[in-house]
């Protein structure tokens, strides 16, 4: 059974990206209203009724913005750790609410979220990795560098949401005072353009099929500044750059070595069948 992405917002605007099989779902970050959040949903024919938990990185507004009211409308519980939830300011209803611990993994139906610890300068963040049917899908975004977790992670994935916040050179000559761009260059900041790429070019896996280059800079950054950066390393990965302004296409993502399986068995029954024949 294949997992399905899509990107829903990606960007200091809002962040919130969809991951499910046919069954079941689960939405990570929720940055966009609960109104915003059903009308791109609908646009790419995914149902809210799938979604059966939500999970929230850290506590900044672009990331849980519309939390309490699409846990609250369709009963979804959110896993969230106490620390960001205790800094979110955001009411719950206490019955809706769930915690999850790093490298703990949680089972939504078929699906799992493996939780895991990130640099960044929030109360407790993570990013996640969510399973199904032997494809792992990752949400990495919002990290000041690739720390040994990050790569651990995004060495297992089959397709990934990864950061690339930032061009140096236009964050060092732009409008931005100096605090700021040492707010978001340094450790606990956001991932630049060519911390991306490294991280891409060194610790992806063989079978990574999809990278979702997300949480772009709007002032900082451009998609064809990102898009130059990675076209000629891509080799057979298919790389995209996701949208602040809309949502994005929905990804079907298959593990590609039971699929050889299944076609290697539907090829030796076809044989037997057609030496019964004879």
């Amino acid at each position: 059974m294949p997992l399905y992405l899509c990107s829903l917002n990606s960007g200091s605007n809002a962040n919130c990206y969809y991951i499910g099989n046919r069954e079941e779902a689960v939405l990570i970050d929720t940055g966009l209203s609960c109104r915003e959040t059903e009308r791109r949903m609908r646009q790419r024919d995914l149902e809210m009724g799938k979604v059966k938990a939500i999970f929230i990185s850290h506590e900044h507004s672009d990331h849980i913005t519309g939390m309490t009211g699409l846990s609250k409308k369709y009963h979804i519980p959110v896993y969230i750790t106490n620390g960001t939830f205790v800094n979110s300011n955001m009411p719950m209803e206490e019955d809706l609410l769930c915690s999850f611990k790093h490298a703990s993994p949680v089972r939504i139906g078929a699906l799992t979220i493996t939780p895991f610890k990130k640099s960044h300068d929030a109360a407790d963040p993570h990013s996640f990795m969510v399973s199904g049917h032997g494809v792992n899908v990752g949400v990495i975004t919002d990290i000041g560098y690739a720390c040994k977790r990050v790569i651990k992670y995004f060495g297992q994935c089959h397709a990934a949401f990864l950061e690339s916040n930032y061009c140096p050179d236009m964050l060092r000559n732009g409008s931005y005072p100096y605090p700021l761009q040492k707010r978001i260059s340094g450790d606990d900041g956001h991932l630049s353009n060519h911390q991306a790429l490294e991280l891409f070019q060194q610790y992806r896996s063989p079978e990574l099929e999809l990278l979702i280059l997300s949480h772009l800079s709007k002032n900082n950054n451009s998609p064809e500044t990102v898009e130059k950066l990675f076209a000629p390393h891509a080799d057979d990965t298919t790389i995209v750059v996701a949208s602040r302004y809309e949502a994005g296409e929905v990804f079907c993502i298959e593990d590609k070595l039971m699929q050889e399986v299944i076609k290697e068995k539907k090829k030796m029954v076809k044989n037997q069948q057609q030496l019964s024949l004879f």
